[in-house]
């Protein structure tokens, strides 16, 4: 009896150190679940708020180590792993018309090989910060661009062809200095992360604005030509 005893107790506390270990691995599985589903539950959103000022001295000159910080910032709330050195390779361009807080592109390029034509950057786009509208088209022996965007973390709103469903988006809203608030192509779709979007047409115009939390999205494309780029406004650089 004493033996059967032993035996049900050495069972029953062998099955309880079972039930104990399923139960933290549920715990476990639901805490990263989720942490997935509201990724900014523990973050402070006021990290990402910037005025225009702070990127232009007096005299309006563009300060693009300013401009870092401020993607940098971006970077350190999503959690992006930084690697040593990052930061100097980060190019940033307000396009010439001084309002990088609303206007700009900030980015960084693994590769760009024209000569094989496979190409890949991660871009960074701020909070309610438009990334321009363009094109690409074939130059310096290089074919059109051909491209795609994988979003990581934030949200975009990305524009291309197709119907305009621009009035759907209020939150969207284009500033002055791009073309004095116009755009060409008008139809926008949300991305979030784990989606992927691409041209529909070589050579088609697209933009792209960052949604609350700003947005970080990595490109892959067949080569990026410098030349190749048009924009509809003749101001932006």
């Amino acid at each position: 009896m004493c033996s059967k005893l032993a035996i049900n107790t050495n069972v029953n506390i062998l099955n309880m150190k079972k039930l104990l270990f399923i139960m933290s691995l549920v715990m476990l599985s639901y805490s990263t679940v989720t942490a997935q589903a509201n990724p900014a539950s523990a973050k402070d959103i006021s990290n990402l708020q910037f005025t225009n000022s702070q990127f232009y001295d007096s005299n309006g000159n563009f300060l693009k180590e300013k401009a870092k910080d401020a993607v940098m910032q971006l970077l350190a709330y999503h959690q992006y792993p930084v690697f040593e050195g990052m930061r100097e390779k980060i190019n940033v361009t307000d396009y010439g018309v001084g309002n990088f807080a609303k206007l700009g592109l900030s980015s960084i390029t693994f590769v760009n090989n024209e000569k094989e034509h496979y190409m890949l950057m991660d871009i960074f786009i701020l909070p309610g910060q438009m990334l321009g509208e363009h094109r690409h088209i074939a130059a310096a022996g290089n074919p059109a661009k051909m491209e795609g965007w994988l979003i990581k973390y934030g949200s975009s709103y990305i524009a291309g062809i197709g119907e305009d469903n621009t009035a759907n988006f209020p939150q969207v809203v284009i500033p002055q200095e791009h073309w004095e608030g116009k755009t060409s192509s008008k139809h926008i779709t949300e991305a979030k992360p784990g989606d992927f979007l691409n041209l529909l047409e070589k050579g088609s115009y697209h933009w792209q604005f960052g949604g609350k939390e700003g947005a970080i999205l990595s490109e892959a494309a067949n080569v990026h030509t410098p030349s190749g780029v048009k924009r509809p406004d003749p101001k932006m650089k």
